[in-house]
């Protein structure tokens, strides 16, 4: 009885505990959805519901209605049901533009896909360039093309000729036979050597005769071993003699007709050429074409009817997203790298693996911040302080928030008012750690707020260990806030830095002004340092490892002025964007260091 006992109890925790692990990995939903009509998608840091929504072409609304709760928020490791797009064709041969969507299980393998799909192992890959080893993974998503009319089998009607066995008749002659089959008497004797001796009733000849047959078609399967090798083939180089580069822009080359921002283009345009200069010195060949797109999509279409345009290895520009969107379309059509300079905010890099792009999504980068936060102050007293500024990043607190609330570290809200503040976060400080004071806005008249504050708490309070922990613009601001930032030991993130005191940004300087008679323009990022750096790590990476270079990744290493590149594919048939980030650092010593974060 004990045994028996024993044994149901097992048995009961055994079932607990698959109910947990359950509700753990998968996300509950109370619609009665088909399995085959949804997939699960895990999301990653800095992905957003629309995104995803986009990635897969599906609504925010679809994930809503499978997905309770995504509404207000979702977070990293959590995971999504995602409908399947439906195909708006009513036949059984999806459009070329719809995919299904497939998470891969344990144990499932390549060629286990194309078993299950009845598809050849090379649709899926070219389907998905970014697969690999490392990628094709549990829980990772591949998308599945539809069936191509190549890939069905065919059926076709031929005329093949079979062998018969005929008994010879009284009183007939070999003319008669010969006759009544349509066959020549030398090919029925090659058959039946017998007839040499004449012949007889009874005999059994055997007589070629002509059929019409259906035969079908069918590619043999390759095995399953040159399968699953298809994605530990070794990444070829496909290299090129001379780099051949277009850069769309809307220059406005009409100087009536200049504009600040047209300004900055040019500038653009000539930090790369200093870098194709400083790569030729090196034996590099550099081909640019140089094109205005202007405003709309009027120019930009007559510019991508250009011949030339199809041979470019590289397409960088164009600021407005249509404009983006045609480009991107174009350079995925002729297998051209495209990269999106300037724009963050775009669509195109999440389903088009051509697409580069260099300026990083907000949400990535609030997500890679949250991070660096948490590691960085892992042991401080972290206050956030609502300045109540029309420009808050709420978005940015909500992720940093969501990242403390994971990792279970403690933090406090701090409400700025102009007559008690001080009082206020000095009640907040905690004499043990270090209090790192973060706002909830990156705007000057939100620093100005609380900085007269902080810097006499810091100055006759040094025990607190005060910290100011910001934003990328505020770069911008040192002329009237560079003391308090030295004071307050202040880090910032940034994807952008440029340390003026450097010896590369001082030779930078002075070349650009020798070759174009004018001081760059002070803008916060620096446009020529942006060209510069985007076409020495570009180029360099074409000149290196070919028009694949993206297969090559890791291996390329630019030590940049201003701008750093770390792209990372968003999935794997997608494009890449540009996850880098630098934590500034203004030390009481009055230096300051810019530090790669690597997280």
């Amino acid at each position: 009885m004990n045994k028996i006992r024993i044994n149901i109890l097992l048995f009961l925790l055994s079932l607990s505990l698959h109910s947990g692990y359950s509700q753990q990995d998968k996300p509950v939903s109370n619609n009665n959805v088909s399995q085959s009509n949804i997939f699960h998608h895990t999301i990653e840091r800095g992905e957003t519901v629309y995104s995803i929504a986009t990635m897969y072409g599906v609504s925010e609304s679809d994930i809503y209605k499978l997905n309770p709760g995504s509404q207000e928020s979702i977070k990293a490791g959590a995971i999504l049901i995602i409908p399947q797009k439906e195909a708006s064709s009513k036949s059984d041969i999806k459009p070329d533009d719809v995919y299904t969507y497939h998470t891969i299980q344990p144990k499932e393998t390549l060629y286990s896909l194309t078993v299950k799909y009845n598809i050849p192992a090379t649709n899926i890959v070219k389907a998905n360039p970014g697969l690999s080893v490392e990628t094709f993974t549990i829980g990772k998503i591949i998308r599945i093309p539809p069936i191509s009319i190549d890939d069905l089998p065919t059926t076709e009607i031929k005329t093949i000729t079979k062998e018969i066995e005929y008994r010879v008749q009284r009183k007939e002659t070999m003319y008669s036979i010969c006759r009544k089959f349509n066959v020549s008497s030398t090919e029925l004797t090659e058959r039946n050597p017998r007839l040499k001796n004449g012949v007889k009733a009874g005999m059994i000849l055997k007589i070629p005769v002509q059929a019409e047959e259906t035969v079908v078609s069918t590619l043999t399967p390759p095995r399953e071993k040159e399968v699953n090798a298809l994605l530990t083939a070794p990444k070829t180089i496909d290299r090129v003699n001379m780099v051949k580069v277009a850069l769309l822009l809307p220059f406005k080359a009409n100087e009536s007709v200049r504009t600040d921002a047209s300004l900055r283009f040019i500038e653009y345009y000539e930090g790369l050429l200093l870098a194709i200069d400083s790569l030729k010195n090196n034996g590099v060949s550099i081909m640019l074409s140089v094109y205005d797109t202007e405003s709309g999509t009027k120019k930009t279409k007559e510019i991508l009817k250009n011949n030339e345009l199809k041979e470019a290895n590289l397409i960088i520009g164009a600021v407005q997203n249509d404009q983006i969107a045609l480009i991107a379309e174009f350079a995925k059509k002729h297998d051209i790298k495209y990269i999106i300079p300037f724009n963050s905010r775009n669509d195109d890099v999440l389903s088009n693996a051509s697409v580069f792009q260099v300026n990083t999504p907000h949400s990535y980068i609030y997500a890679k911040a949250a991070q660096l936060c948490n590691r960085q102050f892992a042991d401080a007293n972290i206050i956030l302080v609502n300045t109540h500024d029309k420009d808050n990043k709420t978005d940015y607190i909500k992720t940093l928030k969501a990242e403390l609330d994971s990792r279970n570290r403690s933090y406090v809200d701090c409400n700025w008012k102009q007559e008690t503040f001080s009082s206020d976060i000095t009640a907040l400080l905690d004499s043990t750690k270090r209090n790192v004071v973060i706002p909830y806005s990156g705007s000057l008249d939100a620093l100005n707020k609380i900085r007269t504050s902080l810097r006499s708490i810091a100055d006759e309070k040094p025990q607190y260990g005060l910290t100011l922990y910001g934003y990328p613009e505020w770069q911008t601001y040192t002329r009237d806030c560079l003391d308090d930032f030295f004071a307050l030991n202040t880090h910032i993130y940034s994807y952008f830095y440029a340390d003026n005191l450097s010896p590369d940004i001082h030779d930078f300087y002075v070349r650009y002004k020798t070759w174009f008679s004018k001081p760059l323009i002070n803008s916060f990022p620096k446009y020529g340092i942006l060209g510069f750096d985007t076409g020495m790590y570009f180029f360099s990476a074409l000149n290196k490892y070919g028009t694949n270079f993206e297969d090559h990744l890791p291996k390329i290493r630019y030590k940049s002025l201003q701008t750093n590149f770390d792209f990372h594919r968003v999935n794997n048939w997608g494009g890449f964007i540009n996850t880098h980030l630098f934590l500034v650092h203004y030390k009481k010593d009055f230096s300051i260091s810019r530090e790669d974060v690597e997280l």
